[in-house]
This record gives structure tokens, sequence and C-alpha cells, in this order.
């Protein structure tokens, strides 16, 4: 059938529109300008083991406004951090901006126990930071100027003195690490007094270690040593500066005011980049727009003049209904003529279609109203467990199936088209080893709900050193499979450009038979096809975080395989991936891991249970997946492998142990899951109220 031809007004108001799309994409990046106070926050201080510390600290390259007080670094020597915290020098020993902890140790005490003068640890440290569990804030006590003492006290309780020559002088001291309460009859006063008339004390914090090797070897020695090796202080970065840095600026203060400033290319703002830009980009937008609607309106009057000439109104009607409302296509999204976002999916509109359960992508269009008695109103003894997007409940449907509704916690317009190419993501992910989305409510609904596949069995975590742990360990064939199943299952993600961001043994569920289902991949990062990384605030969890993804703020495939490497840490180890109880040298697992494989101290990292030491196959297998593993862990993401390489190499180790043994090939549903039919399940559909489903995250993984 032969169609009018265009008019030229036509094809003018789709320019007009083309460019009103372009203008309004670019113009916050063509009116930024590079701010100073922004260049000047955009750099970090390096220091010796120090290395791209940036807000809230500051000093060297950074200005005050760059940072909090108590938080200056400078640098000796080229070579030695140090940290004033209200005057008082303190020598940075080590650094992670991942936990945000430090040890520091008091500069003027560096070497010696018999500093030039006295003065306690400064009490400003509690204002800025917090110590960190294996700290003792205040149990060390120095005492000098103190005469010869022949005190019972002194001599049977607190064998502690020490001599120092101080301007030629010579001088007795004590020491005691014991608090005051601790000792009969004791109070600081007469403390001093036992000791012969001290005339001065320091209270210096330490490591709960060093104190306990003072008191098991009490000499001047032990006590500088443990000095000199610090304490541990910890620090927060609120959520002001998280949404700053996500919106491209840098966080900072005004130095008059001392309220928290987000630096921007353009200028500073109160806490995030917007306003002038968006004002601008704005402006333009809506004059242009204007144009093109003109434009448009013109072309559209002649256009259907034509047609009402050539005697086709009903044609041209059906064009028109076409050209603004097109039908959803399974090869894409619709694309509105009015509207300028991509991302964005019709979904039905009317209340009839909802009821009778559309579909969208798909998958299922819930009914709010279903999902509510579902879960019995969001009952919060039925909830799952909490995560950074929403909490997640267990439901049963009207059609008989378990389902883990997730509630997400907000719902402005950003996070509807956030929620709705998200689903896009989900319903086109389909593999045995993730888990299902079985669909969601309308963007128009109450709220935005995800309903998922229920997963009976806990999580990895639960079952390797969670609640689940205490019925005996999983055997190592089965660990095997798990880490295998995994990794297929991250490999498909990122095949299908997608990752995961927050890969961790609390976000790997596992059902009856201990198969894998990967979870909370839905609300993952979609990563562009033509690019090498996307820039993004650094989100996660503690412990798993890729540290090159921290310090560069470039997410790429890679961090999903640092996190992994932590995963195959925690199957061999039987050990979370961050203990505050652990010696602090080992609270990151995979900083611990790292140094053990170095070392060859392999046998002390490794879970005893699983027979290390006893069966040469599980020793070579896990010596194996270790050496994995620590290519995994690599600092740089050019020397970690793709998570492709990681499954087949995991494969390639089962086989390797098959062919060893020459024995059958065991089928671990009817064999190795037979060692675990002891076990209980963290929940069964009647006893969800009791247990979680996926663990707190301390970092949320957002956009």
């Amino acid at each position: 059938m032969m169609h009018p031809r265009r008019h030229p007004f036509w094809d003018l108001s789709l320019c007009f529109l083309i460019a009103t799309t372009l203008i309004l994409i670019r113009a916050p990046t063509m009116h930024a300008a590079d701010d100073v106070s922004y260049l000047n926050c955009n750099s970090t201080i390096q220091c010796g083991i120090l290395q791209n510390a940036s807000y809230p600290f500051w000093g060297s390259n950074r200005p005050s406004y760059c940072g909090l007080p108590n938080f200056e670094l400078t640098c000796q020597d080229n070579t030695t951090p140090l940290l004033n915290i209200s005057s008082q020098i303190f020598r940075v020993l080590q650094f992670n901006d991942s936990l945000k902890t430090m040890t520091v140790a008091r500069n003027d005490y560096w070497a010696t126990i018999c500093p030039a003068s006295h003065t306690n640890t400064t009490q400003a440290i509690t204002s800025s930071f917090s110590y960190t569990s294996d700290t003792v804030a205040s149990n060390l006590t120095l005492y000098y100027g103190c005469e010869a003492s022949t005190s019972q006290i002194v001599s049977t309780i607190i064998k502690s003195q020490f001599n120092c020559t101080i301007n030629n002088n010579n001088d007795t001291g004590y020491f005691i690490t014991k608090k005051v309460s601790d000792i009969p009859y004791a109070d600081p006063t007469t403390i001093a007094t036992y000791f012969g008339g001290c005339t001065t004390s320091v209270v210096l914090p330490a490591y709960q270690s060093a104190i306990q090797e003072i008191e098991s070897n009490p000499t001047s020695a032990t006590v500088e040593s443990a000095i000199d090796e610090g304490f541990g202080l910890q620090w927060t970065v609120d959520n002001q500066c998280t949404l700053c840095l996500a919106s491209g600026g840098q966080c900072g203060r005004d130095n008059s005011s001392g309220d928290f400033t987000c630096y921007c290319k353009d200028k500073s703002y109160s806490s995030t980049c917007s306003g002038s830009q968006d004002k601008v980009s704005l402006k333009v937008g809506l004059f242009l727009a204007g144009a093109a609607i003109a434009g448009l309106l013109l072309g559209f009057w002649i256009f259907s003049y034509i047609q009402k000439r050539k005697g086709k109104r009903a044609a041209a009607a059906e064009a028109q209904s076409k050209s603004i409302t097109p039908p959803p296509s399974s090869k894409g999204l619709p694309i509105s003529s009015t509207n300028f976002s991509r991302t964005t999916p019709s979904y039905p509109t009317s209340k009839s279609d909802l009821d009778r359960g559309s579909t969208y992508f798909g998958v299922q269009v819930f009914n709010y109203t279903e999902l509510e008695e579902a879960t019995q109103n969001f009952d919060p003894s039925r909830e799952l467990g909490e995560g950074g997007f929403g909490t997640v409940y267990y439901g049963r449907l009207q059609d008989g199936r378990e389902v883990a509704v997730k509630r997400l916690f907000e719902n402005n317009l950003k996070r509807v088209e956030q929620f709705m190419n998200e689903v896009e993501i989900l319903t086109r992910l389909r593999h045995p080893n993730l888990v299902t989305l079985f669909g969601c409510t309308s963007r128009r609904s109450r709220e935005l709900l995800l309903v998922y596949e229920y997963i009976p069995n806990g999580t990895m975590a639960d079952h390797l050193f969670g609640k689940s742990s205490s019925t005996g360990p999983i055997p190592w064939r089965i660990r095997l499979n798990m880490a295998i199943e995994s990794a297929d299952a991250l490999a498909y993600l990122h095949k299908s450009d997608v990752i995961h961001r927050d890969v961790k043994t609390n976000n790997i569920l596992l059902d009856h038979s201990f198969r894998v289902k990967v979870a909370d991949f839905g609300l993952s990062r979609l990563f562009p096809t033509d690019v090498t990384h996307v820039s993004t605030a650094p989100q996660g969890t503690p412990g798993y975080v890729d540290p090159e993804y921290y310090q560069c703020y470039q997410l790429t495939d890679k961090s999903d395989v640092y996190s992994f490497g932590v995963v195959l840490c925690e199957l061999i180890s039987s050990k979370p991936a961050v203990d505050t109880n652990r010696h602090r040298h080992d609270i990151n697992l995979a900083s611990m891991a790292v140094n053990k494989i170095q070392n060859h101290s392999l046998h002390e990292l490794v879970d005893p249970a699983l027979g290390y030491d006893t069966d040469y196959s599980v020793k070579r297998m896990t010596t194996l997946v270790a050496e994995l593993a620590f290519r995994c862990l690599q600092q740089e993401r050019d020397m970690r492998p793709t998570m492709e390489e990681v499954a087949k190499a995991l494969k390639e180790i089962e086989q390797e142990e098959i062919t060893l043994q020459n024995a059958e090939v065991v089928d671990i549903r009817s064999d190795d899951t037979g060692l675990l039919k002891n076990f209980t399940p963290p929940f069964s559909p009647e006893s969800v109220v009791t247990d979680k489903w996926v663990s707190d995250s301390a970092i949320p993984n957002s956009f």
C-alpha cells in the first residue's frame, strides 16, 4: 500500500525533538566548570603505607576544608604518616580504608617510655573516633617522678619499676595494667602514694593482647613494645558523603560554619551535586522542548490535512495512535514520542488487567492485595532478612506457591524507573543456580514488591559458621560443588553483562539437596558492553569489597572475582569474612588467607574438620582451591582470572581428584548429601518466623 509522503515540517520537528534530548543529556556536563575546591578535594594523601586517603582526612595536598577536625595527616620524611588529633601527634602504623580502621601509636612515646614531657592521651579521640574492640582504652598507666617503694602492694601485686634518665636526671617510674578499681583499697591518689609519691601519671591505650603480654612478663621492654604496637581506632563516614560521592562530588566542610559541603565541578552544594547544573539544563531543555513541540504540532497539522484530502482519516488516526503509544514488543522497550526516558516501560493501566494477572517481560504482575495476604500483612514474624534495598518476607500465594517477597524501601519517581529497569534485567536471566523472579507489582502499585522463589535451607554462611553449623561440618566434596555452582552462576551473570556487586556467603542460598541458588543479583549493576568499567561510589559488604574498587571508584566484573575469592576462603576455613574477635591482623579473612598462603601455613587456615591432615585427596583439593582463591584476591584486578576461568579451574580440580582416585563418580545428591541427613534446615515453611533469609549488609549495594 502506498503511504503519503511525509511533509518537510514533520522531519524538522523530529530534528528539534532529537536535539532537545541531546541537550538534556549533555547540558550538565557542558556547563560544569572545574571548581578549585573540587580539584583540591579530588586529590588524595599518599605517604608510606598510607595510600589514597581522602575524606574525612585532610593535610599535605588536601586543604582543611576537604576533611574534618582531628583528621589532619602529614608525612614525615616522605615515609611516615602522622595523624594530628587535637595537637597530639600519632604515628599511623596500619590503615584500612575499606574497614575504616587504623592502628596508631603515640609519636612522643615512639621507641621510649621516657619522653621529655608527660601528657595523657588526648580525650579528643573519642569525639572523632572510637576504639576497636581489641583495644583497651585506659588500662596501661605509667607513673613518673616516684621514689623507690617497699609497699606490699608494689612488691607483691605490681612488680613494675623502671628507671628513666631525663635531662640528666634519674627518675623512678612504675607501670600498672590493672584498673584502679581492680586493686584492693586503691584509688589514683593512694596508688601514687604506694609508689612513693609520684609526680605525674600517663594513661596510654593499648591492644588487649599487648596488655596480656605485659602481665605475663612485666618488664619495661614489654611495656615499650606494647606502646610501639599502638592501638586501634575506627571511624565512620556519614550518609551525606556517600550521596555526594554518588552524585560526582567530593566531600568536605565549610570552614566557617563547620557544616558538611559537597564540592562539585561547578561549585559547592549543601548535599549533592545538583542545583545550577540542573537549572541550566532544565531552562535550555524547556526552551528547545517548546520549539520542538511547536514544530511537531505544525508538522502534525499539515500531515493530517494531507491525509484528510486523500480521504484516509481512519488510517491517519491509527497512525497517530501507534506513533504515540506503541504496544510492547518482544524486541525491546516501547519508546514514547513524548517521553525522553528509555528506561521506563509501560505497565498495564487498567485495574481489571491487574486483577486478572497481567504479565510484564514474561513475569506476572501481582496485585498488591494478594501479596499483602500472602505475607499476612507483612507480619514482622515472617521477615526473612533485610538488605540494602528492602526487607524480605516469607509468603504463600493463593495457588500454594511459597515465595520470598522483597518490599523495597523507597517509592519515588527515580526508584520506580530503577525498579522497572531491574525487572527487565531479572526476567532475562535464567540459570539453574540463580534465584528465579516470579513477578512484581505494577509501578502504580501502592508499594514496589518483587516476588522470588523461596529457598528453604538457609544460606551458605548459615551452614559454614552460622546458626546451622552446629549440626556438623559440610563435607569437602559438597563444599567444592557449592563453589562450582556459585562460580557457574556468576560467570553466567557476567556473560549477560550484569555485575553482582555483593557476592558473599549470605547471598548464596541452599536448597534441601545443598544445591546453590545465588540471590540478590537482581539489584546489581547492568554493565555496558562497550566499556571496561563503570564509575560509581563504592558499595558492598566489608570484607568482600574489591580494594581497587574502593581506591579507583571503578566497578568491573573483576570486583565480583575478588569477592568470590573471599567466598572460597570461607569454604576452606569455615570462618566469616570479618571477625573482630580474631587477632587484629586476622580480622579480615582475605588478608589472613593471603598471609597464610604466602607463608606456606595453609594448614592454619583450613577447617580441621575437613580432614586436611588425614585425607590426602582433601589436602590436594583444598590446596588447589586455596591457590585459586589467592589469584582471585590479587590487589590489581588485571592479575585476577575471569569468573569463567574460575569456574573452569574448579571443575578441573574436581575432575583431577576423580582421575587420581580412579574411582566412580559419586553423585553428591545421593551420596554426599546422605552425610547431611541429620542437618535440620534453618527453617521450614511453618517455622519461617525464627530465621533470616538474607543477612544485613554493613554497606548497602545501591546505584
